[in-house]
């Protein structure tokens, strides 16, 4: 469990959390629903099967879920494969910590590349991560699935 120095605690997530880790990324996605045409992919995902195979992690303030994030591991990164924060939330510092979070677990492995993507469409999330040392590496898909590729060389 990471408490961070704050009042946010990230713990790994468990069979219980699945239904609510759905919720929250279903509040955190549903504004790009117009804006895309559809549910963006992680709001069609089966949060149960996700949550089993280990690699998610839940942030929580004063007991509240707040941010969900998961991680697929590969030998030479790690890639952020969803990263929600409950809107209402959003701006205090929670997606900033998990991403932390991602990078202090890929360090744990000894590996130095994180990757994410991202929907073209959601600018938010194409300005974001450069701020967070991120760099866009390529564009790719058919719409309505284009996707912004990122990458981060970690130093540990």
């Amino acid at each position: 469990m990471d408490r961070g120095g704050d009042d946010l605690v990230i713990r790994k997530a468990t069979a219980a959390d699945a239904e609510a880790a759905a919720q929250l990324v279903h509040r955190a996605y549903q504004h790009y629903v117009a804006r895309i045409g559809r549910p963006p992919v992680p709001m069609t995902l089966d949060y149960a099967r996700i949550v089993a195979a280990g690699h998610t992690w839940l942030a929580e303030r004063d007991g509240h879920l707040v941010g969900v994030l998961v991680l697929e591991h590969f030998d030479d990164h790690v890639l952020v494969e969803n990263l929600a924060v409950r809107p209402d939330t959003q701006g205090t510092g929670v997606g900033s910590r998990l991403l932390r979070h991602a990078e202090d677990e890929a360090l744990a492995r000894n590996v130095r590349e994180m990757r994410l993507y991202t929907h073209e469409l959601m600018t938010e999330n194409r300005a974001y991560y450069p701020r967070r040392g991120y760099r866009e590496t390529h564009l790719s898909g058919d719409p309505p699935w284009r996707r912004a590729f990122f990458a981060k060389e970690l130093r540990g």
